[in-house]
């Protein structure tokens, strides 16, 4: 089986505001970057969707392959590892009986892992991680490209 190391970040200019979402997967020597953004959006959506993107991009590209997920978002990590079997037994209700925000992406990551083999590690923002800041120089270029 392929193994994948996929790294992910999304970023915002206000919150909402004019976003951005990017990803790099090294599969061996070879390394793939997508990005892309939104004129109006939430940092934590652009987090899910940089992951989301990514996963579509592997599932798409590569057959029985396992993939460890490197994020700075612990709102991610801890949502699709912990929270989401919670949500999706309260009918996408939090503890607190409300309604679970950004749903659809969710419900969209929740249909990304299933087929697949998924390790999630969390990473330190803006640490020095080659790869992660990598990613946070391609959401910076998507943010630049959405407000033209």
């Amino acid at each position: 089986m392929r193994s994948l190391d996929v790294y992910t970040d999304g970023g915002c200019h206000g919150n909402p505001g004019p976003g951005g979402w990017a990803y790099v997967v090294l599969n061996g020597n070879s390394t793939i970057t997508g990005s892309g953004g939104r004129i109006s959006t939430t940092n934590n959506q652009m987090e899910l969707t940089a992951v989301i993107e990514a996963l579509s991009f592997v599932t798409e590209q590569y057959e029985k392959t396992s993939v460890r997920v490197h994020t700075d978002s612990e709102y991610v990590k801890n949502g699709i590892t912990s929270w989401i079997n919670t949500w999706k037994r309260n009918g996408w209700k939090t503890a607190a009986r409300k309604p679970v925000k950004n749903q659809e992406l969710w419900v969209t990551l929740d249909e990304r892992v299933k087929n697949l083999s998924v390790e999630w590690e969390w990473v330190r923002g803006h640490s020095g991680n080659t790869y992660n800041e990598q990613c946070d120089r391609l959401v910076q270029e998507a943010i630049a490209r959405t407000t033209g």
